[in-house]
């Protein structure tokens, strides 16, 4: 908790235009995250269909990759 109340201090203190870099970053960082989330789960919910595709002994040899 103590970290968050001195980033907040810090955050505060920082004049208005700095404080719009440090709100479009946070949004950045949440962007990516979701984005990372959603790249993450098309995967997972891919690898069943793909399972017949990637898992036959002619394609062992890219396994070793």
């Amino acid at each position: 908790m103590a970290r968050s109340v001195s980033l907040i201090e810090k955050i505060k203190a920082l004049p208005e235009d700095r404080i719009d870099e440090v709100e479009d970053f946070i949004d950045f960082l949440v962007a990516r995250s979701q984005d990372r989330a959603l790249a993450k789960g098309f995967a997972e919910a891919s690898a069943p269909a793909f399972a017949a595709v990637w898992g036959n002994p002619d394609d062992d040899a890219y396994d070793a990759l």
